[in-house]
């Protein structure tokens, strides 16, 4: 991470914690109560692509829910707790959630009645969904899991390299802390079906600095976002491309950014989500 901001943190800042002692608010008799906990089901069924990292975002984000104390995380490589009907044994479904994370590809196990709980858990509870890099390769047959969440992959012409990235937003949750221009190493998505008047931009990739004339670039706008959070009904849908390699999850930068923007999906912290154009270059 570039030097020269005295807020933002780097990979060898690891002596810092990112997290405050405790996850407590203050009650209206003035004394400190502990928050009750939120839940995260992250879901990492694969019907496609097996990406590696897909295990390491699982204990990254279960460890930062457990150090944080700000939510704890349950795991899936199944989709069966996708649904608002009731399970056998006591398991958990959507009802017990405040946010659900993707890290998917293709078409998932889920049948038509799970679909609409889905998006019902998001426009009409209130409650988040996050998605996560291959997020983006998932359901491309469900034009319903395309609006929500934003768009869809449409190739990665760079493979992975040093991506240049920009920062549009650096009041939003998880943003804050990084430099407005940096790199990092990773592999980053074009996107299709995807539009600003539709999503808040948060994180792209710095056009003037990436090859244009590579094979399979697509863009023709130069605009090839990373990050972005959306309005959906009464909830919040933030897609995160980054984290196709597993060494991304390790960054104490990036897990940063991660605990600020689940709780922004959970409702807990304030981020403006309004659709709004580019910025000027």
């Amino acid at each position: 991470m570039p030097p020269g901001d005295s807020r933002r943190h780097g990979c060898g800042e690891s002596s810092h914690s990112i997290f405050p002692p405790t996850a407590q608010t203050i009650g209206k008799d003035g004394g400190v109560k502990e928050e009750k906990k939120r839940r995260l089901l992250v879901i990492g069924q694969s019907k496609g692509y097996q990406h590696d990292s897909i295990s390491t975002a699982m204990v990254t984000l279960y460890n930062l829910g457990r150090s944080s104390k700000y939510w704890d995380t349950f795991f899936r490589t199944d989709c069966a707790a996708i649904t608002k009907k009731p399970l056998k044994w006591g398991a958990k479904n959507l009802d017990a959630f405040d946010a659900v994370a993707f890290f998917t590809d293709g078409d998932l196990d889920m049948d038509d009645s799970q679909k609409a709980d889905l998006l019902s858990f998001v426009r009409d509870d209130g409650k988040g969904f996050i998605g996560v890099h291959s997020a983006a390769i998932t359901f491309t047959s469900w034009p319903e899991y395309g609006k929500m969440l934003g768009g869809y992959f449409d190739g990665h012409p760079w493979g992975e390299f040093q991506a240049p990235l920009v920062v549009e937003d650096p009041n939003f949750p998880g943003m804050t802390h990084l430099s407005q221009n940096f790199t990092l190493h990773d592999e980053i998505y074009q996107i299709k079906d995807f539009s600003r008047a539709n999503v808040r931009v948060l994180l792209r990739l710095d056009a003037d600095k990436v090859d244009l004339s590579r094979q399979g670039v697509h863009r023709q706008d130069k605009d090839f976002a990373v990050i972005w959070a959306r309005e959906y009904g009464k909830g919040r849908v933030l897609y995160n491309g980054l984290g196709h390699r597993e060494e991304v999850w390790g960054r104490p930068d990036i897990q940063k950014m991660w605990v600020d923007m689940v709780r922004w999906s959970m409702g807990d912290l304030p981020g403006d989500a309004a659709p709004r154009p580019a910025s000027a270059r």
